[in-house]
């Protein structure tokens, strides 16, 4: 079975064309309908680029793009500068409790954000639990709404996929590189900016385009907190749902200027990575040392300080979700009154958490499989089309998936029901980041296998199928997890597209959270919670205690 370049309208021909044939209907006509709202007059049915023109001629609306800017900045830099340290303490040093912390750290990174706004609003807000009690002794604290309270959560639960980055970077380094440096009198922070730094500097642009590229396009955080601070996926939110009963061209001209911009950082990012990539391979790994004195105390007070403020907000959820409430508020006492409550109201609503990404989740590792195949074994033009086509939507902020999927299948020429769009859209939002993990488990397969395979009769499908997956099987169930957990925590894309009949938990908190229904959102946000640690065991136990990929 030969790699070659040339296109076959054999089994795995007619596969291609098929997936191929998917994209375009469920990625290139979205994208497609919403540059033609952007750019075409509804009344006239003229090309203007009058939508462009009022959305940066009017401060009001370009602003929101400069506040992203910032936030999406000052997340980037705080979570490398805080990640960064984390992860070479923990490849350098022996930690205590490594094992657990490790866990607390993945389990921050995995949360969705909005429910760490909502979390430190109880603890930092107006009537937070940190808040009255710095004002019973005459102190008062920073305000958390705003562009300081966004930045404090999108941190908090950014900064550990730097870390995750950093750590699995960390690893490649041969320990002779260390021992040679520090022979050499270049050790402690020395030693960290100028050798460890240069060396894992591809890593950490790769990491900090995921987090500037998730602070940038995250909705639930500042529609939360935000408040008088409009970011831009709270304007697309708002614009696009004030047009869905009128014109929606303004909200689509929105839409095309977040894809632009998401996909000029991407390139950018993407130049200067391969402008500092180059192979490292591991021969020794860095060997964990133990500390004494007062570094001993500085590194584990810095890393324990990092991770309880981290994890801080989801513990404090888990507490007031046991909380007796009255009305809207708190009482004395505990009890399970906010989940009999949950479980009353919103049966439908956790049966749909674990429905529609069930459904989702079965369909991306099928089509997963089934590109990462096509790009690894059967590449040619086609086949390229199909694997740069799969990575549009990682550059797409998921508020546009919404607003695309929106207007293009909800209308009397093409509509599709609720569930179908729902699972659809999260189907295309997920599908790059499975596709990139089977890729890299499919890469490590030798291909002389499935040669032998054929050579002894068995068809082209029957050897992919018999053979290929069940090789690949460890890989795609540890992508599948993961994929898991950040589907059952979609919120973007979900909040435009959702139903009563399609609500699901992470819809159902914010919306309760805008309510002021605090225990009920405790309450879900606990079982949301205990469902990515359940999921991250899971990955844990068949990944045998591999590293995390993002």
């Amino acid at each position: 079975m030969k790699n070659n370049n040339k296109f076959k309208l054999d089994i795995w021909g007619i596969i291609t064309l098929t997936i191929l044939g998917l994209y375009i209907l469920f990625l290139v006509l979205p994208l497609g309908t919403v540059l033609y709202q952007a750019v075409i007059n509804k009344e006239t049915g003229a090309v203007t680029l009058d939508y462009f023109a009022k959305f940066f001629g009017k401060k009001y609306y370009s602003d929101t793009l400069i506040n992203s800017f910032n936030v999406s900045f000052w997340t980037t830099l705080l979570a490398v500068g805080i990640g960064t340290p984390l992860a070479y303490f923990f490849t350098m040093f022996k930690i205590k409790g490594k094992k657990f912390l490790q866990i607390l750290i993945i389990l921050a990174s995995m949360s969705a954000p909005f429910i760490g706004a909502y979390s430190w609003i109880l603890l930092l807000g107006r009537n937070g639990v940190i808040t009255n009690f710095f004002k019973g002794i005459g102190i008062a604290i920073p305000n958390i709404y705003g562009f300081v309270g966004i930045l404090l959560v999108l941190v908090c639960q950014l900064f550990p996929l730097i870390f995750l980055y950093i750590q699995g970077a960390l690893k490649n380094i041969d320990n002779s590189l260390i021992e040679a440096s520090q022979n050499m009198g270049c050790g402690g922070i020395k030693l960290f900016f100028r050798v460890i730094i240069p060396l894992v500097m591809p890593t950490m642009l790769a990491g900090g385009l995921l987090v500037f590229m998730r602070a940038l396009s995250d909705f639930g955080t500042p529609m939360l907190i935000g408040e008088g601070f409009r970011t831009f996926p709270v304007l697309i939110f708002n614009e696009f749902m004030s047009e869905v009963s009128g014109d929606d061209g303004f909200a689509s001209a929105i839409a095309i200027v977040s894809i632009i911009v998401t996909a000029i950082i991407f390139l950018v990012q993407k130049y200067a990575s391969n402008h500092f990539s180059f192979t490292m391979n591991a021969m020794h790994t860095i060997e964990e040392k133990p500390l004494t004195g007062m570094k001993n105390f500085l590194v584990h007070l810095y890393t324990y300080l990092v991770i309880g403020v981290a994890i801080l907000p989801q513990c404090y959820v888990i507490y007031t979700s046991f909380k007796n409430t009255k009305g809207l508020l708190f009482t004395e006492g505990h009890s399970l009154m906010s989940y009999k409550s949950a479980f009353d109201r919103m049966g439908n609503t956790i049966i749909n958490t674990f429905k529609i990404p069930g459904i989702a989740l079965v369909i991306i590792v099928f089509l997963a499989v089934l590109i990462a195949y096509l790009v690894v074994r059967r590449r040619n033009k086609v086949t390229n089309t199909v694997d740069v086509m799969s990575m549009i939507p990682y550059i797409i902020p998921g508020s546009v998936v919404g607003i695309a999927f929106g207007i293009t299948f909800r209308n009397k020429f093409f509509s599709i029901g609720g569930l179908a769009l729902m699972v659809i859209a999260l189907v295309i939002r997920r599908l790059p980041y499975t596709i990139r993990s089977s890729v890299a488990i499919l890469q490590q397969i030798p291909m002389s296998i499935e040669e032998a395979s054929i050579s002894l009769g068995a068809s082209k499908l029957k050897t992919f199928f018999k053979i290929t997956m069940p090789m690949m099987a460890s890989g795609i169930i540890s992508g599948a997890i993961l994929s898991w957990v950040t589907l059952i925590s979609e919120l973007s894309t979900a909040i435009i597209l959702y139903t009563t009949k399609t609500k699901t938990l992470t819809i159902a908190i914010y919306t309760e959270v805008l309510r002021g229904n605090y225990g009920i959102a405790a309450a879900l946000s606990t079982i949301l919670t205990i469902a990515t640690v359940i999921s991250l065991l899971i990955f844990m136990k068949i990944s045998k205690g591999k590293d995390i990929a993002l």
